[in-house]
């Protein structure tokens, strides 16, 4: 049983590493197949108890506190994506040539023999509205479509559940990627590589090879980052089927088998008769919310995509115009005293703000929160000429604040040490007093929220909130 096709999951025994938000979901699936399914879980707190009752009521066998021992006559683990591969599980797991899956390679095997193909997205930074945008373009086109995957869309219950598909548009995470050997996409893209989750994935090597396996089969385009050299690297070591292209984009000119911009027009040299002469508009710069240009840069991903699916360019323009952002990608909260405040406490990584601050001119920035191993001075370096003011918050702010001592030295730093539920508003008033009319107060903190909130979301409403009493405050 590796990476195979299954068909008989009568009596297999699996054990299901994790429960959270995959795992329940994955036993509840395999024991409805016949597989005898066993959990196991590191904690043994109140929630892993609710959990585990739950599934022991169906007749599936749970270990809580104990996720390292291989159950006796294991012959398949899938795995929650979270679950770092150096555990001991996997260890006594590859000892005994049991292999191991993630949830979405068990949503693959599962899959029907008429399934919708599927469109894959990966990258540090831009998968989520990425997908979303192509399932907006794929919707415009009168395709039966959606985003699923890492999205916070279950896989295993597209796959399983009764609504037919023509294609689907999948978020995959690098974690994910790891755990899915079989997984073959119809075109799939690696929107760009940056540090990340290299605690998780050991080096960058070994999580650049994770995304790359996105790759893997594909059957008619590997679309990469003109921009970013590690994405095309990764299309020439793919073993794709035969006929497979490879499609770029970028934000100047396309050359021939390429998407890009000409005169804020975004255009395609690839899925076009006689590439050498020949260019099609698809939408303008303006139908793409927010015009920023890493999100004109994601515009094209998804276009290129959904054109790699015989999608017209109609439904390009047509789907971009009706796309709408999510909450806290760079959101437009209000304008204070001529000031913009914009929201994106979604760049929780330093690509991701990276991407942000280059979006303003004039910015003052609210940073900081839990660094996950990463260094500034590149971001801080890159930003300086931007930069009217710093605010800093959150546990790991100290990091920031020596890479603009070193890097911009000349910009405002507020050194925010508290934790507390007013923190934010504090850091904005702050702000607010550092601003200046055409100016953007720019929340991108570069840091996970965790230290200080429950996660980017609560983050970011939180920045609105104080955003808006300032509003008040001034009648604006």
């Amino acid at each position: 049983m590796g990476s195979g096709k299954v068909t008989d999951w009568q009596g297999k025994h699996v054990t299901v590493a994790g429960l959270g938000v995959s795992g329940v979901p994955a036993a509840k699936v395999l024991h409805g197949l016949g597989a005898v399914v066993t959990v196991v879980n590191d904690g043994d707190d109140e929630r892993a108890r609710a959990q585990a009752a739950e599934l022991e009521a169906l007749g599936i066998t749970v270990r809580l506190g104990d996720g390292a021992t291989l159950p006796e006559g294991t012959e398949l683990i899938v795995t929650a994506p979270g679950w770092k591969p150096d555990k001991p599980l996997f260890a006594a797991a590859a000892e005994a040539g049991v292999p191991v899956w993630g949830d979405v390679e068990l949503a693959w095997q599962l899959r029907g023999p008429d399934a919708a193909p599927w469109l894959a997205v990966t990258g540090t930074n831009g998968k989520t509205t990425t997908v979303q945008m192509l399932a907006s373009i794929l919707k415009a086109a009168g395709l039966r479509t959606a985003a699923v995957g890492n999205i916070g869309v279950s896989l295993l219950d597209v796959v399983l559940g009764e609504e037919k598909y023509d294609v689907l548009a999948v978020e995959l995470s690098s974690y994910q990627l790891h755990w899915a050997p079989s997984l073959r996409a119809h075109s799939a893209v690696v929107l760009n590589l940056a540090p990340d989750h290299l605690d998780w994935h050991g080096s960058m090597e070994a999580y650049a090879k994770d995304k790359g396996r996105i790759y893997e089969g594909n059957r008619v385009a590997c679309v990469y980052n003109v921009a970013d050299k590690a994405t095309e690297d990764l299309v020439r070591e793919a073993d794709v089927e035969e006929g497979c292209r490879a499609v770029g984009f970028t934000l100047g000119t396309p050359a021939p088998s390429q998407l890009g911009v000409v005169d804020g027009i975004l255009v395609d040299r690839a899925f076009v008769e006689d590439r050498q002469k020949n260019a099609q508009e698809l939408a303008e710069v303006s139908d793409v919310n927010p015009p920023a240009p890493h999100n004109i840069a994601n515009a094209l991903a998804a276009a290129a995509l959904a054109r790699a699916f015989g999608v017209p360019a109609k439904a390009v323009r047509d789907g971009l115009r009706a796309f709408r952002p999510d909450a806290h990608r760079i959101a437009h909260v209000a304008d204070v005293d001529g000031v913009a405040y914009v929201d994106d406490s979604k760049a929780t990584n330093m690509h991701a703000a990276e991407a942000s601050l280059a979006a303003y001119e004039s910015i003052v920035w609210i940073a900081g929160g839990l660094a996950k191993g990463a260094t500034f001075d590149e971001l801080v370096a890159g930003a300086a000429k931007r930069l009217r003011g710093v605010v800093l918050i959150g546990a790991d702010r100290a990091l920031i604040r020596e890479a603009l001592a070193r890097h911009a030295p000349e910009v405002p730093v507020v050194d925010l040490e508290r934790t507390d539920t007013g923190a934010m508003r504090a850091a904005v008033a702050e702000a607010r007093k550092l601003a200046h009319a055409g100016d953007t107060v720019l929340l991108a903190p570069a840091c996970a929220s965790m230290d200080m909130f429950a996660n980017y979301s609560k983050r970011g409403d939180a920045f609105a909130e104080a955003v808006r009493e300032l509003g008040e405050g001034t009648g604006a």
